[in-house]
This record gives C-alpha cells, sequence and structure tokens, in this order.
C-alpha cells in the first residue's frame, strides 16, 4: 500500500480523479437545477438527463476501449480532457444565446469522452503499476469516489445556488482544464505499432471473442451480470425501507444514503489493504464479500429498528465498494495490456445494461409481490454471484488472443517506481 505513494503517476492519477469529480459534480448539480428551473419540475426533461448519461456508455464503450488499446493513453485523456472544456464553455455561450437546451449536451459529451480516457488510465495503471499495487489503486479510486458520493451533492449545490449558472459552468470548464494539465504530467506509454492492418470493427470483434474463448472472463461477466441485476433491484427501492418499513418520512433517506457513502469510503480503502494481500486467494474473498452483501440486503429489508438499518446500510457500502474495486482489480490483472480496453469495454455495457434492466424490474416486482420478496430475489440473485465469484482464478499469466498481443515498446519514464 506504501509503495504506490511513491509513484508519481498515482498522485497524477489522484489528482486527475479529483478534479474530474469535482467538476461532474458541479455540473451534475447544476444540470439538474437548471433544467428544473426552466420546466417547472417536467419530470420528462429530468429523467433526459439520465438517459443522455447512460446511453453513450452503450454507444461507445467498446469503441472507446478498442481505440484506448490503439492510441498513446496519455495523449487521448489530454484530448478528452480539452473537449470536455471546450464542450462546457460553448455550452455556456449557447445558454447566452437562449438555447438553454444545450445542457444536456454537456452530460453527452462528458459521458462520451469517459468511455475513452477511463479504459486509458487503465493501461497507464497496468503499465506503471505492479500487480500487487493495482489493487490498491482501484481501492483508492473507489475511496475517491464515495467520498464525493457523500460531498459531491453538497458542494455542486452550494456553487449553483451561491453563484448560479453561468459562474457554475466557469467553475466546471477550470475543473476540467487544471485535471487535463496534471495528464499533461504523466509519463508517455510507448506502444509498438501495429502493423496487422486490422480495421476497428474487426478489433472490436476481437475483444469480444477474447472475452467469450477466455473462461476467467467469461466467469467474470457472468458474475458482472447477475450483480448488476441484483444492485439495480435494490437502488430504485432504498426509499422504501425507509417509508415502509422504518415509518419515518421520505427526507430522512438523505442519512441512510450518508451512511452508505460513509461504508463505501471504507470498503474502498480496505479493499486498497486488503486485496493485494490476497491475490492468490482474491477468488474467495470476492465470494465472500458477495455472499456478506447478500446477507446484508436481507437483513436491512428485513429490519424495522433504525439503529440497525443504518448499521447494515453501512455495511452495504462497505461491500459494494469492496467488491467493485477487487473486481476491477481483478480484470486489470488477468488481461494483456494490449487488451484492457477491450475488455473494459466489452464488461462494463454489460454491468451497466443489467443494471438499469434490475431497476426497470424493481417496481413492477415490489408491486406485484411485497418490498420484502424484492429485496429476498436481489439477495439471492447476489448470491448466486457469489457462487461464481469462488470459481474465479486470477493467477497464472495475463490473458491474451491467440497468437498473443504485440508486444509494447519498453516505457519512456525512467521514474516508473520512484
Amino acid at each position: 500500500m506504501k509503495s504506490i505513494f511513491r509513484n508519481r503517476v498515482i498522485w497524477l492519477l489522484i489528482g486527475n480523479d479529483m478534479l474530474d469529480n469535482m467538476a461532474i459534480w458541479v455540473r451534475n448539480m447544476a444540470i439538474l437545477f437548471y433544467v428544473m428551473e426552466q420546466t417547472n419540475g417536467d419530470p420528462i426533461a429530468v429523467s433526459l438527463i439520465t438517459v443522455a448519461e447512460y446511453v453513450p456508455i452503450f454507444l461507445f464503450s467498446m469503441i472507446g476501449g478498442t481505440l484506448a488499446d490503439r492510441w498513446e493513453p496519455r495523449r487521448t485523456m489530454l484530448l478528452g480532457g480539452v473537449l470536455s472544456a471546450a464542450s462546457v464553455a460553448a455550452i455556456g455561450f449557447a445558454i447566452m444565446l437562449g438555447a438553454w437546451e444545450a445542457v444536456f449536451f454537456a452530460t453527452v459529451v462528458s459521458a462520451v469522452v469517459s468511455q475513452f480516457s477511463q479504459p486509458s488510465s487503465f493501461v497507464i495503471i497496468k503499465r506503471h503499476l505492479k500487480d500487487d499495487e493495482v489493487a490498491a489503486a482501484t481501492g483508492l479510486a473507489q475511496s475517491i469516489a464515495a467520498l464525493f458520493l457523500i460531498g459531491g451533492p453538497v458542494l455542486g449545490t452550494f456553487v449553483y445556488s451561491k453563484l448560479g449558472m453561468a459562474t457554475s459552468l466557469f467553475v466546471i470548464t477550470a475543473l476540467f482544464s487544471l485535471s487535463t494539465l496534471l495528464v499533461a504530467f504523466l509519463p508517455k506509454v510507448q506502444r509498438q505499432p501495429d502493423t496487422s492492418h486490422h480495421g476497428l470493427w474487426s478489433e472490436m470483434g476481437e475483444g469480444i471473442r477474447f472475452v467469450f474463448r477466455d473462461a476467467r472472463l467469461k466467469t467474470l461477466l457472468l458474475l458482472f451480470a447477475l450483480l448488476g441485476i441484483g444492485i439495480g433491484i435494490t437502488q430504485p427501492l432504498d426509499i422504501f425501507i425507509v417509508t415502509e418499513r422504518l415509518q419515518l418520512e421520505k427526507e430522512h433517506t438523505q442519512w441512510f444514503l450518508l451512511a452508505s457513502g460513509v461504508g463505501m469510503l471504507g470498503g474502498g480503502v480496505l479493499a486498497a489493504t486488503v486485496v493485494s494481500k490476497t491475490k492468490e486467494r482474491t477468488n474467495w474473498v470476492i465470494a465472500r464479500g458477495l455472499a456478506f452483501l447478500a446477507v446484508s440486503l436481507v437483513v436491512e429489508a428485513w429490519s424495522v429498528w433504525v439503529p440497525l438499518t443504518l448499521l447494515f446500510r453501512f455495511l452495504v457500502g462497505i461491500a459494494m465498494a469492496f467488491m467493485q474495486a477487487a473486481l476491477s482489480a481483478m480484470m486489470i490483472r488477468m488481461v494483456d495490456e494490449n487488451y484492457v480496453g477491450r475488455i473494459n469495454g466489452t464488461i462494463m455495457p454489460i454491468m451497466t445494461g443489467t443494471l438499469l434492466i434490475g431497476t426497470g424490474m424493481a417496481g413492477p416486482l415490489m408491486k406485484s409481490t411485497s418490498l420484502l420478496t424484492a429485496y429476498f430475489l436481489a439477495a439471492c440473485i447476489v448470491m448466486a454471484a457469489a457462487l461464481i465469484g469462488s470459481r474465479l482464478r486470477s493467477g497464472g499469466s495475463p490473458a491474451m488472443p491467440e497468437g498473443g498481443p504485440r508486444q509494447p515498446a519498453p516505457s519512456a519514464s525512467g521514474d516508473t517506481h520512484a
């Protein structure tokens, strides 16, 4: 754990991640409040924000992952940061001209850019961190995400309520620009020129075939799919735990979200310290973590005592962040560097899609049965994921397509491990 903090690359990535999260949360809250004001709280307009956020994941995740395997990752992240900042500035001008609908474009651009930048950052992590440091890095990323899950809405609300939409857009542009500046100091990742002359669609197809040929990746894909459905069922029903099981006003939901956020912060730290020490037994760590998550969901739904529900909401947050960090670390470790982007681009849309499927099932399931039945079904699905997780094997050589990978050139940086 301590060794990664002596690595200049990880500090730059942490700084980039924090500035990006600040910009994203200021943007999210500003767009939400602005759309509410412009449409008098039209639920269709508000729901379009979510559509603008998730649709690009399905359309661009595989393309972004494939191009991340082709392009130099630092340059890709730089281009993404510049596009994010420029798009927000352009939207500011559009709003000045009266075209308030342009705010949806900000969400679309940011979502598209992330499909290129995220796999590129995975490539940098794969190149510049040792295998036993990858889990610590992904755990830190989960902790940062959890920190902003707690403080991000407060930050975004403060900026918008005190400064207004125009200044919020300026703040977002400045944050994306500073984030991009940090990326400029990352070392280049030299790539061996590709002489295979494969087209983009051919390489995307190769990535998909790669996943379905490798037993470990197929198992991981199934695990992500089940976890997505299980968690998707519970997410929209959280508020009913508060109002139906605990008989509290809906406004008390914020305290349970806070407990979950604090738990996720702790789960990220736990993953950063534990997963790297249990590399050869990661499958059992994941299986037990998922089993604990399943049991926690049942207890949380069964409880009618506020302190017990708060405790298990906190524990669910820990388990969720721990699982996400552990699974991300396992995926990065088990895949050859030249195929990290394509594998991420194949697996992540499955997780997102099944999460949305679970979310869509939640309402009809609760209406036709009960809240307890919906949570029990979700827990059973997560427990099935735990059984599959016990079959995962992270050891051995990184997975690669038949014929082997293109060999990467040596790193241009002399301080890979300072």
